[in-house]
């Protein structure tokens, strides 16, 4: 039923195989090393760097390990469905345990006879030393969305026991991914990682990085960045030593340390094509230069005399904990900012949702809310999305409505995903009860959910956070749920001005702080969704939402670009860009060259083409978005979207189909 999947490759932002003729041309190469400091030293100094290796973990097997005894005792009384080695080491420690406690061949029978999945080649030869094949190896390279993607592809595991074998510290990404599938968890660890006995070595490493006398730094496992962190910490030097990294080319053997790196806020700049040792040097040998040039600015770069004395460091200056991103130069970036851009770039709104398979896949298993609260899951949906779709840009998986709850809305989603609200505002004298929302500290999961979705995402792919626009947000309060007539708010709005504008005031405070996290946990840019605004006509629209939209935009991070988003009334258009907004997004309801008219060539443009068209059959839909960049007529400041989400009964190769068609008709000419 089952093969095992040979080794291969995917796409990842990552520095090709260079000639020979590469050089670190004397640069100073900080590597952080665990089993193999005297190879890693040998290789960088073939290509020409001074090599400073530093160990910087052990494996430390977990002594008289109960758990492991547990376990097998479990898997050969056949209460183990299915069992996972993550690592060739752990394969080693764990049968060095079983074999002091447990009939060796009965647990070798016990696995053979279940369904075994193998991450990368090391756990796969030294299954083969006890005579196991696995059923499913997960190709290289790989991270633990990797895994999971794999198992969707080839292994059922709803109602399934699962035994994980973990290394070191738990995979939290990869149990929720597997919980969620509706499976059941059995961790299993063998041994954990500690500091080397000796850390003199890593302790001059750290402090020569902070006093600027190193030019590269090399990481081959993700451990290895948290052990190197702690010694930072422990030294007082955590936040010069992140600075001096940001200062540095900074090299990952692999995409799971790359995503390690990134989750602790640390660049990532090199990255080789095949997660070996040798290949890591070689990549960072050809591309370490071009890295410093534009990190410090300067064409050339040679290296200055070692010292062999640390000296004093200055205290740490407070921490910056925003999540480095190397895309500024993006297309939709420079599109937002109306820079001229070589093709027009492409995101979808609900780019990941009940249309895509992979979605449904971990919809069946939990629900609406529930998702929206696990960052983890929230980052695979979006991170899948876009790399199966393409395209420019990434939003986060969240919805409008959570930033109600914290304020003491009662928010419950029911069957077919329906926002309720079951103590809805519906007098003046009811409006205290939505409370102020002091901090966004009760709103974490989404400040994680950028962070998780940031570290996921390609280097050159922005991610947009987003938030309901006050009236939205208002109505949704007020009516408790969807509206044809907005009789209720309406009513308020009427009735009782000076209430209303309470309302609307502190919503639009919530929204400042709620998006300002998110821009501060890593989002490059954010979108006001104005869902319900088409309900009003221009004059109210000017009275009851204009000021407050106002003090949106006025409290929102400068520098950091706004989409403005509403639907329903091209005529409120003019009002809304008045409003504010960098990027102003329209939907079908009018034509973009008109709607651009209308708010001024002076301001990029998002949109418009009508979801519904993406159910169509491909030409049409390709003739409908060349008939929508026709209007942009390569104007700059132009991206390109849907005038609203994907409909969930669009084929997603359709959608792909209008990514590829937006991409390959908005090339500019060059001459």
């Amino acid at each position: 039923m089952f093969k095992v999947i040979r080794r291969g490759t995917r796409s990842v932002p990552a520095t090709n195989m260079p000639s020979d003729s590469s050089s670190f041309s004397a640069l100073r190469v900080a590597s952080f090393e665990s089993r193999r400091a005297a190879d890693m030293q040998r290789l960088i100094e073939k290509m020409g760097g001074q090599a400073f290796v530093s160990p910087s973990m052990r494996e430390v097997p977990i002594e008289e390990n109960r758990e492991v005894i547990d376990f097998a005792n479990r898997l050969i009384t056949g209460q183990i469905d299915i069992i996972i080695f993550m690592t060739g080491v752990g394969v080693r420690h764990l049968m060095a345990e079983i074999e002091r406690h447990v009939d060796r061949e009965r647990f070798l029978a016990a696995v053979s006879d279940i369904i075994s999945i193998v991450r990368g080649p090391k756990p796969v030869a030294v299954l083969r030393e006890f005579g196991l094949a696995p059923t499913v190896c997960v190709p290289e390279p790989n991270t633990w969305r990797e895994v999971l993607s794999t198992i969707d592809a080839h292994v059922p595991v709803a109602q399934q026991t699962i035994g994980l074998q973990e290394y070191g510290q738990p995979n939290t990404s990869l149990v929720a991914g597997l919980e969620a599938r509706g499976a059941r968890v059995e961790r299993v660890t063998v041994y954990k990682w500690d500091l080397p006995g000796d850390i003199a070595l890593l302790e001059e490493n750290l402090l020569a990085i902070v006093n600027g006398h190193r030019d590269v730094a090399m990481f081959t496992s993700s451990h290895q960045v948290v052990n190197v962190l702690r010694v930072a910490e422990r030294l007082g030097v955590l936040h010069r030593f992140r600075r001096g990294l940001e200062t540095m080319a900074v090299a990952s053997i692999g995409p799971t340390t790359s995503e390690t790196l990134r989750e602790l806020e640390l660049p990532v700049d090199i990255e080789p094509e095949h997660n070996k040792m040798g290949h890591l040097v070689a990549a960072a040998a050809a591309k370490a230069p071009s890295v410093l040039s534009r990190k410090r600015g300067h064409s050339t770069f040679s290296a200055v005399p070692t010292f062999s004395a640390v000296h004093h460091v200055a205290p740490a200056a407070p921490e910056n904990q925003n999540v480095p991103f190397s895309g500024g130069d993006s297309l939709f970036l420079r599109a937002c900012r109306g820079e001229p851009v070589a093709r027009t770039p492409i995101w979808l709104m609900r780019q990941a949702g009940r249309y895509m398979a992979e979605y449904r896949a971990v919809r069946e298993k939990t629900t609406f809310l529930e998702l929206c609260k696990n960052p983890q899951l929230c980052a695979e949906v979006m991170i899948t999305a876009v790399q199966r779709l393409g395209v420019d840009a990434a939003i986060i998986f969240s919805d409008l409505l959570p930033i109600l709850e914290p304020m003491g809305m009662d928010l419950e989603f029911t069957h077919g995903e329906g926002p309720v609200i079951h103590n809805p505002i519906r007098a003046a004298a009811e409006v205290d009860r939505l409370m102020e929302l002091e901090s966004v500290e009760s709103l974490d999961f989404v400040m994680q959910t950028v962070r998780m979705t940031r570290a996921g995402l390609a280097n050159d792919i922005p991610l947009i956070g987003f938030a309901g626009a006050p009236f939205t947000l208002a109505s949704y309060a007020i009516e408790g749920g969807g509206s044809r007539s907005f009789l209720h708010t309406k009513t308020l709005m009427y009735r009782d001005p000076p209430a209303w504008d309470t309302l609307m005031s502190r919503l639009a405070r919530a929204v400042v702080r709620y998006l300002n996290a998110q821009i501060q946990s890593g989002a490059q840019a954010v979108q006001l969704f104005d869902s319900w605004v088409g309900c009003l006509g221009p004059e109210d629209y000017r009275r009851f939402v204009l000021p407050h939209m106002r003090a949106v935009f006025a409290g929102l991070a400068a520098g950091v670009p706004v989409i403005h988003f509403g639907t329903g009334n091209p005529a409120l258009l003019p009002l809304q860009a008045e409003a504010g907004g960098s990027v102003m997004g329209v939907d079908w309801r009018i034509d973009l060259d008109d709607a651009w008219r209308l708010i001024g060539h002076d301001r990029a443009i998002q949109g418009n083409l009508d979801p519904a068209v993406l159910l169509a059959d491909r030409d049409e839909i390709r003739r409908r978005a060349k008939e929508v960049l026709d209007r942009a007529a390569a104007r700059p400041g132009h991206i390109f979207n849907l005038g609203h989400g994907i409909l969930p009964q669009t084929p997603v190769d359709n959608v792909i189909a209008l990514v590829d068609a937006v991409k390959e008709l908005s090339i500019r000419k060059t001459t």
